[in-house]
């Protein structure tokens, strides 16, 4: 479905509840919260009793390698949270948890939950200090002394690890729609910047048979990129080509450009910058596209943008946060593009498609 600017904001925004002791109870401990979901994560619980159970508390103690106490500690939470559910004395998965296996998408949050646990979580102490510098404080918390998170990302193989199977599952969770919205039938070349390890590169290549694909990728990433392209059996239409997406120039002759998560990580200025490259970069009548998590127009949501701005203020990059439509709209004027469109994408994460076209000679 296409919008019009005015449109996105009714259809995507929710009523924001009004704050209660309980709700305001839950945000004070969010934290401890989290804990709860990444320990289940880790330690097993919810797997377990998605497929063994319902169990009484004695069997998953015993299948947990847990103490009486470290048990109940660990059933308190995940049962007064909802991720499970006790009934006569046995505890079993929630059902959205189970519906989410069944779906094939619990390990998506599964590599989620590590994501925000082993990289975001220590670097959001720094958050109000983020703020009050307009810095990304957050990234003294990451060995390193590379400017940004994605290039100290590959002295830390454990971290790198972490971060590309959250990238790969948050990108599943919508690309599906990417995929669908763009009508590349006509198109032959296509620049996919930043493209991580090709989740959407790969995705792309297969809907379209006929399109031959770069991934621009940072040095320090572009093999294990080269890697995972190869993988999938598509190194002859899938090429990468190592560079920096300021520094270098972007390879001509292109009838589409797609930045995938990368226009929430800079600032409106940097971004507009990447996209009049990307206006060079094509052929007239070609389009480029943001695909990332945008926020409503009238600065309310969704919720899950704004959680998520957390980690992009604090850590990432000197700049960046989950911008809302009407911002990346104006840097693509700015850039010299026209005939802009939205897509929203249905579903609990905040994704949005902008397309949007370089005017025929």
């Amino acid at each position: 479905m296409t919008t019009r600017p005015s449109d996105v904001g009714q259809v995507a925004a929710p009523s924001v509840p009004p704050l209660t002791m309980d709700r305001l109870s839950f945000i004070l401990f969010g934290h401890a919260a989290f804990q709860y979901l990444n320990a289940a994560c880790e330690l097993g619980v919810l797997d377990l009793l998605a497929e063994r159970g319902p169990l009484p508390e004695e069997e998953i103690r015993t299948r947990l390698g847990l103490e009486e106490r470290a048990c109940a500690v660990l059933l308190l939470g995940c049962t007064a949270l909802g991720l499970t559910v006790k009934e006569g004395g046995h505890y079993r998965v929630a059902d959205l948890v189970a519906s989410l296996r069944a779906g094939g998408t619990w390990q998506n949050i599964k590599d989620t939950v590590a994501f925000e646990q082993n990289v975001v979580y220590e670097g959001q102490a720094d958050f109000t200090e983020s703020l009050r510098r307009n810095s990304n404080v957050g990234l003294r918390r990451i060995p390193g002394d590379e400017p940004d998170l994605y290039q100290r990302l590959s002295g830390n193989p454990r971290l790198e690890s972490v971060f590309y199977r959250y990238m790969k599952s948050w990108s599943e969770l919508a690309n599906s729609h990417l995929v669908h919205t763009l009508d590349l039938r006509n198109a032959h070349r296509l620049l996919d910047c930043g493209g991580g390890d090709a989740v959407n590169a790969i995705a792309l290549a297969r809907h379209n048979p006929a399109l031959q694909i770069t991934v621009l990728e940072i040095p320090a990433s572009a093999e294990m990129t080269a890697a995972r392209i190869a993988r999938a059996g598509l190194s002859d239409r899938v090429g990468v080509q190592p560079g920096d997406m300021f520094a270098d120039p972007f390879p001509t002759g292109m009838d589409c450009v797609l930045f995938a998560h990368q226009l929430v990580i800079w600032t409106p200025e940097q971004n507009t910058a990447l996209l009049r490259k990307a206006y060079t970069a094509l052929e007239p009548g070609g389009r480029v596209v943001i695909f990332n998590s945008m926020s409503n127009d009238e600065g309310d949501g969704p919720l899950v943008a704004a959680l998520d701005s957390v980690y992009f203020a604090a850590l990432p990059a000197e700049g960046g946060m989950i911008y809302p439509w009407r911002v990346h709209e104006r840097c693509l004027r700015d850039a010299g593009f026209t005939a802009v469109e939205r897509h929203p994408v249905p579903g609990w994460t905040p994704h949005g498609i902008i397309v949007a076209t370089k005017e025929a000679a």
